[in-house]
Parts: structure tokens; sequence; C-alpha cells
């Protein structure tokens, strides 16, 4: 892995948003995205809502280091999927890690608030992935650096809220459980399908 540049990190953010960032709210939802599918919308939106976010940011991974790189589309085409979808005037989808060079969530967002100090960010996931959160490579430091709020999502809602992993970070850090309605949408369940022939 490449160690983050913070200068080009402002750059590329700046160029990536085409807009100055300082003062605003800004959600992370980072991820495969393979592919990009309505839940990631409606987490977006929710929290756009919930939160009063003035953006939310997808950061579309090169490659999930917990996830196999069989089945995983190019990233090229998980990004121009990603931006079909997400036709929304405060959604932005982009491949800052790809650009950063950064493999983990520590690393990029420590870059992302180095370049950009005076905005406030929050990184976003869904509760099928808080349940993994534990699993992140230096985990904690993640929750020490940015708020984090979770999602739910089918299935996963329950176990999410009550995990170890959950309740600690609610003694400890900025970290807060969204209830919403749940939406369906599954990538695995898309792939299963047949439907993203853009997978390996």
């Amino acid at each position: 892995m490449r160690k983050s540049d913070p200068v080009k990190a402002t750059a590329h953010l700046s160029a990536l948003m085409g807009e100055n960032l300082a003062g605003l709210r800004v959600g992370l939802l980072g991820g495969s995205f393979n592919p990009a599918h309505e839940g990631h919308l409606h987490i977006s939106l929710v929290a756009m809502t919930r939160l009063k976010l003035d953006r939310v940011i997808w950061l579309v991974s090169p490659q999930n280091p917990l996830k196999a790189q069989s089945g995983m589309a190019p990233l090229a085409a998980r990004i121009d999927a990603a931006r079909k979808l997400a036709r929304h005037p405060k959604i932005r989808v982009t491949a800052v890690e790809a650009a950063l060079g950064t493999r983990y969530t520590i690393d990029t967002l420590r870059a992302l608030r180095h370049s950009a100090p005076a905005t406030a960010f929050f990184w976003l996931m869904g509760s099928d992935n808080a349940l993994a959160f534990p699993r992140w490579w230096r985990w904690r430091d993640i929750a020490a650096e940015t708020p984090i709020a979770v999602i739910a999502r089918p299935g996963s809602e329950i176990a999410a809220r009550l995990s170890p992993a959950a309740q600690k970070l609610v003694r400890a850090h900025p970290f807060v459980f969204i209830e919403a309605q749940l939406h369906p949408a599954s990538a695995t369940a898309i792939r299963a399908r047949g439907l993203w022939p853009a997978a390996r």
C-alpha cells in the first residue's frame, strides 16, 4: 500500500467535488458497490435527512481487504454503475481511495480530514456492515476519528444494535443507530440472480 499524500488528497477531493466543502456536513459511504443498488441510495437519503447532511460521498473501494477479488467487477464498471444510480444533486460518486492509494478506511479518513479540516465528516454504514466492523483494520481508531451513523438494514438491525462492538462505541464515541424503513436491495442477491454482468 502506498502512503497517502495529504496534498494530493486536497487537490483530488476538490477536483472530484467541483466545490469547496468547508463548513459543510458530509456523509461518507464506503464500499465495494459491486454493484451499487437502491439500498445504497436509501441509506444515503435517510442519513441526509436525519443528520442534516449537505453532501453524501460514495467512496467506491478499489478492493475491500475483507472481500475476495473473485466476482469483483472492475473499478471503472462499479463507478459507472454507481453514478448512473446516484442521480441526486447532493450525492457524489468518487474513486478517492484509488487516487490516494489508501487501502484501509482509517488512512482514507485521515487523508480526507487533512484535506478538508473545516468539513464535518460522518462515516455511514448499513447495519449489515456494522456487524463486521470489529474486523476492520484499527476499527477503534476509525470510531475515534469520525462520528459513525449506522442505518438499519434487513436482517441485521437488531444484532448490530446489540453487538458488543456497538455497545462499546455508544459509550465511548459519537455513534448513532438510525431506525428507518428497511430497504431489501442487496448486492449479493443481485449477483446471485445474474443481474450484474460486470462481475468477473
